[in-house]
């Protein structure tokens, strides 16, 4: 590959001449030095190294962005967001995956911090863990003091620029309309533990069924992880252990469309029996067979207001932006049966049709 002394001697000109043409420097070249300089970097097809530029320059471009799986449809919204800002600023995105491993989003901070990144986003849930908070705050107190900006996405431990979505309320919608409908025996299918999404969600759905003088005990809970098999496997576990449910809110949609899978399979009908109700309203909520009721969040907002927030002005004081949950009503949640799945499961059929497909 060509390099930058290369380009020098097929110009004509210093290397220190021909840098500050490729680097767009302030400095004043001429027009013939400019126009020798394009013409030598188009005829040995130059490619300048990207890192030597961004060393060279004291204007940070790229902005470093940690999800916990971009393939999370979650997570790919998000990421639409946090693009098009980006994009729209010249910006260049670098995504990290941690895959809701702790200690690799500590690895992560620092790399990106070696990067020397314009920005970062911590753009997962916050974690029930006050060593690896403590541990974090101290990288992340490390990067602003060499003048990085700092945004995170949901409840995060950290003193700073944030954009809430507002799951507490978002369970406490799918609460409030299960009980409208009647149902009494609700199961929920959750993330891991350890997240505070996963808590702020139960928080709501919690209240919810306390306000109509219903409880949430936990052997109506369990946990997976936040994906289709994980919502498959606990809604079969929750199914084996209680045999009176007539409603499931899973925690994600990925998680309620593996609800639905398992239901199917179980030849439990979706509303008729059983009822399910999801979270974040995925684009594919809409198109599973039967629609799927859910709690939406403004996914690709969520990532356009935090990359708005690390590119913006400086404020004097951390702001917090807290986004709207909504309930959607489509077709898998209805009223109440008047006997249990259980019962309904072992009497004969009329009509077949009924069943979920």
């Amino acid at each position: 590959m060509a390099t930058l002394s290369d380009v020098a001697r097929r110009a004509g000109v210093s290397p220190a001449t021909a840098s500050r043409v490729i680097n767009g420097s302030s400095k004043p070249v001429t027009d013939e030095l400019r126009e020798r300089v394009l013409a030598a970097v188009a005829e040995l097809q130059y490619v300048p190294n990207a890192h030597a530029q961004l060393l060279a320059r004291s204007h940070r471009s790229a902005v470093g962005v940690i999800v916990h799986d971009v393939s999370d449809p979650y997570f790919a919204e998000i990421t639409r967001g946090l693009q098009r800002v980006a994009t729209d600023q010249g910006r260049l995105l670098m995504i990290c995956n941690s895959y809701r491993d702790p200690d690799r989003e500590l690895e992560y901070v620092e790399l990106l911090r070696g990067h020397q990144v314009a920005a970062l986003i911590l753009a997962g849930s916050g974690y029930h863990d006050e060593a690896f908070t403590r541990q974090l705050n101290e990288k992340l107190a490390a990067y602003e003091a060499t003048g990085g900006r700092v945004a995170v996405i949901g409840r995060h431990e950290h003193s700073g620029d944030a954009v809430m979505p507002d799951n507490r309320t978002g369970g406490y919608l799918a609460g409030r309309e299960l009980c409208g409908l009647g149902h009494r025996a609700i199961g929920v299918v959750a993330g891991p533990r350890i997240l505070t999404t996963t808590t702020d969600r139960l928080a709501g759905l919690r209240q919810a069924l306390a306000e109509q003088g219903r409880e949430l005990p936990e052997r109506r809970i369990r946990y997976a992880e936040f994906d289709r098999d994980g919502g498959a496997e606990a809604t079969a576990r929750l199914l084996d252990a209680d045999r009176e449910l007539t409603a499931i809110v899973a925690l994600n949609d990925s998680m309620a469309i593996g609800a639905l899978a398992t239901l199917r399979a179980r030849g439990l009908a979706v509303p008729q029996q059983i009822s399910v109700v999801g979270f974040d309203d995925m684009p594919i909520a809409r198109d599973v067979t039967p629609a799927l009721t859910t709690v939406r969040l403004p996914l690709v907002d969520m990532g356009v207001r935090a990359m708005s927030l690390v590119l913006g002005a400086v404020a004097p004081a951390p702001r917090v932006e807290v986004l709207p949950a909504e309930l959607v009503r489509r077709d898998t949640a209805g009223p109440a049966p008047r006997t249990s799945p259980a019962t309904a499961a072992s009497a004969p059929r009329a009509r077949r049709g009924d069943a979920a497909s």
